[in-house]
């Protein structure tokens, strides 16, 4: 039994308090709320998205091709108001790709055209169902497919290049339709709600889509087999995670080899593609001429010829690229902060990348220490 005395004694006792003037108690207690509100909204928020794409996905097939265009250029046109930091990584990326090129007039309205891009990618997705076989050459130009009818033959492996240029879904989506179908790798949301509206969208002619994890050994068996994948081949990917680095606008930045690798290791031909945009919402598909690898190239050089194809159509016309994207995440060590983006880290693992590149080594193979770097 407590006695009376030492109830009085600890109901009498201060208690401590932290820093801020509030007890540990009711700090963890604040703590554990915070934390379950948080939970909470975001199954919320999460729920939402997905009501509000599984709308989008029963509403936008209806809409013709006009009304289609004009919601892109309203949305993407807000977008680029209301989202500032977005629209602050455009503007830097912008700045250090281009430099004095551009006035700050030119880069703000390339800006607002590359969200007007994007939301019209990807609001033509969600229209996705609406192509056919019979009507896609109404909406889509299709040019130099004839550079490749001995490689796209059935049985052999082939991996198309593309990026984020102008409407890329519907590089993959419309090319069952013209006889080139291919399986694409994508990236799962962290929203795993979403997965099914967006893998159905892409699979709605007939593509097969293989999810990023796992994605290197299902690449190697569908080339082995004779097949096509389609891969993305221009966003920055972590440093940590199998890459490369590569020359982009002149700055240093890291991206898969998955297609060099494939090319190495399952002797499958790499044909660039990309999409540009045409007037009154159409588009026109590209097919590049061949790119010649010497025999001995390292997968850095053929990632790198990959992406030397590109550029000059991303200089040529800006606005279709991806530029709210951080596409210069690193910078290295020697660099002047100055040319790269605000955002831009160094990283011990950037840095072993870059000695792979400059050495001609194997990729993952460094193991410079960031002490060392002169």
């Amino acid at each position: 039994m407590v006695s009376h005395d030492l109830i009085e004694i600890e109901w009498r006792q201060p208690i401590s308090k932290s820093r801020g003037g509030a007890s540990p108690l009711a700090t963890n207690a604040k703590r554990a709320y915070t934390g379950a509100v948080r939970v909470v909204w975001k199954k919320i928020r999460y729920r939402l998205e997905w009501l509000a794409l599984k709308s989008a996905a029963k509403i936008v097939p209806l809409l013709s091709r006009n009304a289609c265009y004009r919601l892109a250029q309203i949305t993407g046109a807000l977008a680029a108001r209301l989202d500032r930091a977005g629209c602050r990584v455009a503007l830097s990326n912008l700045q250090v790709a281009f430099g004095d090129e551009l006035s700050p007039g030119r880069r703000n309205k390339i800006v607002r055209e590359s969200y007007q891009h994007f939301a019209r990618t990807m609001i033509d997705l969600f229209w996705s169902p609406r192509l056919t076989s019979e009507n896609y050459s109404r909406y889509i130009d299709v040019v130099n497919l004839d550079l490749w009818q001995e490689e796209l033959k059935p049985g052999n492996a082939v991996i198309f290049g593309c990026c984020h240029y102008s409407n890329f879904e519907w590089v993959a989506v419309a090319a069952s339709f013209f006889g080139v179908g291919s399986a694409l790798i994508t990236q799962e949301f962290k929203n795993a709600l979403l997965d099914p509206i967006f893998v159905s969208l892409r699979e709605s002619s007939g593509q097969r889509v293989i999810p990023r994890q796992g994605a290197v050994l299902r690449l190697y068996k569908t080339l082995r087999c004779g097949g096509r994948v389609a891969i993305l081949t221009d966003l920055t990917t972590p440093a940590q995670l199998p890459t490369v680095a590569i020359d982009c606008f002149g700055l240093k930045t890291s991206v898969t080899f998955a297609h060099a690798w494939a090319h190495r290791r399952a002797g499958a031909t790499v044909i660039n593609v990309h999409c540009e945009p045409l007037p009154e919402g159409r588009y026109r598909i590209v097919f590049h001429p061949r790119v010649e690898f010497a025999p001995d190239a390292s997968f850095q050089e053929i990632a790198q010829a990959c992406w030397d194809q590109f550029e000059p159509f991303v200089r040529k016309n800006p606005a279709p690229w991806l530029w709210m994207y951080k596409h210069w995440r690193y910078r290295p060590v020697a660099a002047d902060p100055a040319v790269y983006p605000f955002y831009a880290n160094v990283s011990p693992e950037f840095e072993r990348r870059l000695e792979e590149s400059a050495k001609n080594l194997e990729p993952m193979s460094s193991t410079l220490t960031l002490e060392a770097v002169p």
